[in-house]
């Protein structure tokens, strides 16, 4: 008796089946008027299949195999009713194993959850997705628990337009047609769950595209990959790792970081420091060594270039192929959770460079995925940049959005990131970034912003707001756009801090500058104070500043040896001086004087000559001056916390200004010529004597000595605007703090 249409036979043996399940397993029939049972099973290249009645393992049900492909049947007429049962494959090699029935499962993903992740709104939509460790009872009337039911990966991966998707792996031997999947309704999503898988398994999503073209995709969602050249996804699962940083979280929720300092070391793992052979450190070895490194330093948080999997090491991580995956490079992800819990209980953040604006065209990844633009836009003009040859997502696509912003959510509740510093944020914001006329389309207004673009990022930090996990969200955003760090309630995009372009351009090019020709460009020096008080900022001098040819922190520092370490030690005091958050490149902080190199690690040789060591002594010490003195972080966004004693004394190339918080004032002085000023007149409101608590000229940082080592008596005598006055000693291209005592 025929029990299948031909036409299912020909989808299945072709690997273009929709719904296998449809005919393979367990299914009721009706012959004359009787209920009985069919089982079906697709094994190609098999020999035999025999079903086996797992409560009773004597009774065996040989399968006759209908169609030369692989694909066999029994039909059992004296059961009636659904049982549990096992299969039994003997392969062409005469290889025998035993497994429960793929095609015997409920599906793994609910219709409500579908239904959330089709609005856009399934924030932990990363627990339904991607390859998942669960137990699935083969009893459909009892619920699943952690404990009962059978052990197992499920699979799902959403590619709507998709003729057929299979999963293949070492378990299948990469067989394009051993385990399709199922598409479940109108939602795109296909799914599957394997028994017996486990973790470690290697797997990925072979694709029969809408114009017939098979490809095999890495797991979108998947928590762990291949090391590169290689790119095949591997199961991981999440319930292993006991953190020990519950105290941290916990406080963390408490802080307000526009009143907390924040001191920011960013690192590029690869290159931070390798071994002796040149090979990369693991996540546990950068737990025990940078994590000391970064606490006995001073900083506050270590900000990681981009972790998520990425193919090619010169992209610095900012190319991903792997949103939901820390890089193997290092080690597993709970190596790298090891990594951030060691940062947490001693004391130091951990903040993530994130890449939501672009994506490579990597074969394997995201891009085309179901043979249609479906991460990315369908038209070049909207869904590429021709710069970096990269795709633009499509964030007016709800499940796109939700994939991003899931994917934020999940580094802050999976690995308890305590930032994300979101990358290239104007690419976002703006329709025609780096593109020439013609290259791009305006919106539906007529103009240039990516309206779907800033409604994604308002809907991604009003969420993380209103999760209340005491994060921070760090925008690059390098043009003059108004309110990023404003709340999404008053309009504006939500960022809790925006990196402060503006400053690091001119600073850079400031000090640059031959002492000589300085005051010429004095208002590069003071101008950000003229805008610093219309968003919440960081002071960045990033990765980007010491690499293609724009020189190392030190090489770009203008006069002999001497000079260029002077005007380092003054470049960086005067930063940390300023009001705003801060970020340091590594290497920066020893004077390292090539150029950053991602295929090596920093010149930690170079502490070896009294110049670095010294530069290095002056880097902590600025550090942890900065961490003591709540002057310089406290009121970093209100009017009260600076103050400029004098900012127009060109000639001189020199600028003081006042630091206050509630219960300190500290007073700046920065001499950018290699002048000294000997009885230099310093207004200070206040009479008093006062003393000198910080200077970049002293002979340990490998200055020239000239400090103030006397307490100053102010004189009352109006000096910059103020009553009284003191007399100091101004070091050459240096700087010095004081304080009323």
């Amino acid at each position: 008796m025929k029990t299948l249409a031909s036409k299912d036979i020909f989808e299945l043996v072709g690997g273009e089946h929709r719904n296998p399940h449809k005919i393979l397993g367990l299914h009721k029939m009706e012959k004359s008027g009787e209920t009985m049972i069919v089982v079906r099973s697709f094994l190609p290249e098999g020999l035999s299949v025999v079903v086996i009645d797992a409560k009773n393992k004597k009774k065996r049900y040989p399968m006759k195999k209908i169609h030369d492909h692989g694909l066999f049947e029994v039909v059992i007429e004296d059961r009636q009713e659904w049982f549990s049962y096992l299969l039994e494959y003997t392969n062409i090699e005469g290889i025998t194993w035993q497994s429960y029935d793929p095609y015997g499962f409920i599906p793994t993903i609910s219709e409500y959850d579908r239904y959330l992740f089709a609005k856009g709104t399934h924030y932990d939509i990363y627990n339904k997705m991607g390859a998942r460790l669960v137990r699935q009872n083969l009893d459909i009337t009892k619920e699943d628990t952690p404990q009962s039911g059978v052990k197992g990966v499920a699979f799902t991966v959403w590619a709507p337009s998709a003729k057929c998707v299979s999963v293949i792996g070492e378990f299948n031997q990469w067989h394009t047609k051993r385990h399709p999947m199922r598409l479940l309704g109108a939602s795109g999503v296909w799914e599957l769950f394997i028994p017996g898988l486990v973790e470690g398994d290697l797997y990925k999503f072979h694709i029969v595209q809408a114009d017939g073209k098979e490809v095999d995709k890495a797991d979108p969602y998947g928590r762990y990959s291949q090391l590169r050249p290689a790119s095949a996804s591997v199961v991981f699962g999440k319930d292993k790792y006991k953190w020990k940083d519950k105290k941290w979280l916990t406080s963390r929720k408490k802080k307000d970081y526009n009143k907390e300092p924040m001191n920011i070391y960013e690192v590029h793992l690869g290159s931070w420091k390798r071994d002796e052979e040149n090979q990369f450190l693991t996540y546990e070895k950068f737990a025990d060594e940078l994590v000391d490194y970064v606490k006995n330093m001073g900083y506050t948080h270590i900000e990681l270039m981009p972790i998520t999997e990425h193919p090619f090491d010169g992209s610095w991580g900012y190319q991903a192929t792997g949103y939901y995956a820390p890089t193997s490079r290092f080690g597993t992800p709970h190596g790298f959770r090891y990594f951030i819990d060691k940062c947490h209980q001693e004391g130091i953040g951990v903040i993530l460079d994130w890449v939501p604006a672009h994506f490579p065209k990597d074969e394997f990844a995201l891009g085309k995925f179901d043979g249609t633009a479906l991460y990315e836009h369908a038209d070049p003009r909207v869904g590429e940049h021709p710069q970096w040859g990269t795709y633009i997502f499509n964030y007016g696509r709800n499940e796109v959005s939700n994939f991003l912003i899931a994917n934020a959510l999940y580094w802050f509740k999976e690995f308890h990131i305590d930032g994300l510093r979101v990358d290239a944020v104007a690419s976002m914001l703006y329709l025609d970034f780096c593109k020439e006329e013609g290259q791009w389309l305006p919106n539906v207004y007529g103009n240039r912003e990516n309206i779907e673009a800033i409604e994604f990022i308002k809907h991604l930090n009003s969420i993380i707001k209103k999760e209340d996990l005491g994060v921070v969200m760090i925008a690059e955003e390098s043009t003059s756009w108004q309110g990023v760090t404003r709340s999404t309630e008053e309009d504006g995009l939500g960022f809790d801090f925006k990196w402060d372009m503006g400053w690091m351009n001119d600073f850079l090019d400031y000090v640059k500058l031959d002492p000589i020709s300085r005051k010429h460009h004095h208002n590069a020096l003071t101008f950000a104070m003229a805008y610093h008080h219309s968003e919440n900022f960081v002071l960045p001098l990033s990765h980007d500043e010491v690499v293609h040819e724009k020189s190392s922190m030190i090489g770009k520092m203008p006069g002999d040896n001497w000079k260029r370490l002077a005007n380092l030690r003054l470049a960086y005091g005067f930063m940390y001086a300023h009001p705003g958050k801060k970020l340091c490149f590594m290497g920066g902080e020893f004077g390292q004087y090539g150029e950053w190199d991602e295929g090596k690690s920093l010149d930690w040789h170079l502490l070896a000559f009294k110049d670095h060591e010294e530069t290095l002594s002056y880097s902590q010490a600025l550090n942890h001056l900065y961490l003591e003195e709540s002057a310089f972080w406290q009121k970093d966004n209100e009017a009260h916390g600076f103050q400029w004693i004098t900012c127009d004394d060109k000639d001189n190339s020199l600028v003081a200004f006042i630091r206050r918080s509630e219960n300190s004032e500290v007073y700046v002085v920065c001499n950018f010529t290699p002048k000294v000023h000997d009885g230099f007149c310093l207004g200070v409101p206040v009479m008093g004597e006062y003393e000198e608590i910080f200077n970049s000229d002293a002979i340990i940082f490998g200055g020239s000595g000239v400090v103030n080592e006397e307490n100053m008596k102010s004189i009352e005598k109006e000096m910059d605007g103020f009553s009284y006055q003191i007399s100091i000693k101004v070091p050459p291209l240096g700087l010095s703090v004081f304080r009323k005592k």
